[in-house]
C-alpha cells in the first residue's frame, strides 16, 4: 500500500501507523513535492495535479501492480485524481478527511492565497508563529513540543516560508474539480475514515463523500482531529487494516 500525506504534513504524520499496518502488508511514505524533505524543480508547481503525476511515477518506480493508496487531505484528492484521470489501477482506496469535494479550502488557507505577497514578506520569525497557532488546530489532541517542532521543521526560517506560501498557492479546487466529476465510476473497494473532531474538514463532508462512491464503507476515528493518524494511530490503523483485509 502507498500513504499519502496531506497538508501541511509531511511523511512524519505516518510514524506510528506504518509499524501497525506493516505487520500484514508493505507499506510505502513519500513526501509530497515541496513537503518535509522534498524539493521540487523550480519550474514545478507542487498541485495536485502535479502531486498525482509524482505518485504515479513513483508506483512505477516501486513496481507497485494495482497498490492500495490511503490519501490524506490533500493526499486524499491525489490519490483519486491518480486512480481517475492518469489512470493508476488501485486494489482500494482510503480516503481520511480527504480534502476532494469543494469548496475544500479552510478560510486560513483563502486568506494565504488572496494575500499571498503580505505572507511572503512576513518576518519569518512572525510567520513560524502563525502557523504554528494553526497547526495546533489539526488534532484533537495537544501535540507535545517535540511533535509540533517536527511538524514545523519543514517550515523554519525564510525558506520554508516561501515553500509553504508555493503549495498554498498551488493546491485549488479545480483539480479535484474533474475528481468529483468521476466519483461515480471508481469501481475498487472504497473507504471514507474521518476524525470525529475534525475542524479543518467538516464530519459531515465524509457522509457526502461516501455517497458520491458507490458501495463506500464509512468509519469515524473517536477522539481525533484532522490529523486523524497522529490523534489515534492505533484506531486508525485497526481501521485501515479491517479494510484492507
Amino acid at each position: 500500500m502507498v500513504l499519502v500525506h496531506g497538508t501541511p504534513a509531511w511523511s512524519y504524520l505516518w510514524r506510528e501507523v506504518v509499524p501497525l499496518l506493516a505487520r500484514e502488508h508493505t507499506v510505502h511514505v513519500w513526501d509530497l513535492l515541496g513537503f518535509g524533505d522534498s524539493r521540487p524543480d523550480p519550474d514545478a508547481e507542487p498541485s495536485i495535479a502535479q502531486q498525482a503525476r509524482t505518485l504515479v511515477e513513483l508506483t512505477e518506480h516501486w513496481g507497485l501492480d494495482s497498490p492500495s493508496l490511503v490519501g490524506h487531505d490533500v493526499g486524499g484528492g491525489t490519490v483519486l485524481r491518480a486512480h481517475l484521470i492518469e489512470q493508476l489501477p488501485v486494489h482500494r482506496l482510503a480516503l481520511l478527511d480527504a480534502a476532494v469535494l469543494g469548496p475544500w479550502n479552510t478560510p486560513f488557507t483563502e486568506h494565504q492565497q488572496r494575500h499571498a505577497d503580505a505572507y511572503r514578506t512576513m518576518p519569518p520569525d512572525v510567520f513560524g508563529d502563525l502557523i504554528a497557532a494553526r497547526l495546533r488546530t489539526a488534532t484533537h489532541h495537544p501535540m507535545s513540543h517535540d511533535v509540533a517542532h517536527a511538524y514545523l521543521a519543514p517550515w523554519a526560517g525564510a525558506a520554508g516560508q516561501q515553500r509553504w506560501i508555493d503549495q498554498v498557492t498551488a493546491v485549488s479546487f479545480e483539480d479535484t474539480r474533474e475528481v468529483v466529476d468521476r466519483l461515480d465510476k471508481i469501481t475498487a473497494p472504497t473507504l471514507v475514515l474521518w476524525g470525529e473532531q475534525d475542524l479543518w474538514l467538516d464530519p459531515t463532508t465524509s457522509d457526502r463523500l461516501t455517497a458520491a462512491i458507490p458501495g463506500a464503507r464509512q468509519a469515524t476515528v473517536p477522539g481525533a482531529g484532522h490529523f486523524v493518524a497522529e490523534d489515534n494511530p492505533h484506531d486508525t490503523a485497526d481501521t485501515l487494516l479491517h479494510f484492507l483485509s
